[in-house]
């Protein structure tokens, strides 16, 4: 028989945890494929730079609309670094994005087997 405590180790608390473990691994996924989406050469120019200025423009200590403005001073952070993100990703070609996100399974499943899961 199994140990209880064995088992309730390896399930989530609740389903919050779990629903915020899944996003953070669909989110750590998508973010490496934009990585490698961002050196692949078959990536668009624009896509680049309007990546690049929505990792600038949530970096840069001096905001559009300043944040001590009640709300809209911070929902030009809410608003302008998704939009550029997803504006980015708009514009990679769909075949390269599906060719990053391949490489990243395949180097996570490369990593589990290394570390024996």
């Amino acid at each position: 028989m199994t140990d209880k405590s064995e088992t309730s180790s390896k399930r989530p608390r609740d389903r919050r945890e779990s629903w915020v473990v899944l996003k953070g691994r669909s989110w750590r996924r998508k973010l490496a494929a934009y990585r490698l989406a961002m050196r692949d050469p078959r990536t668009p120019l624009i896509a680049k730079l309007l990546l690049g200025a929505a990792v600038g423009y949530a970096l840069f200590p001096f905001d559009l609309i300043p944040d001590f403005i009640p709300v809209v001073g911070h929902l030009d952070d809410i608003l302008i670094v998704p939009g550029l993100i997803a504006l980015a990703v708009r514009m990679i070609p769909e075949d390269v994005l599906a060719d990053c996100m391949r490489q990243v399974d395949e180097r996570r499943t490369a990593r589990d087997e290394a570390r024996g899961r």
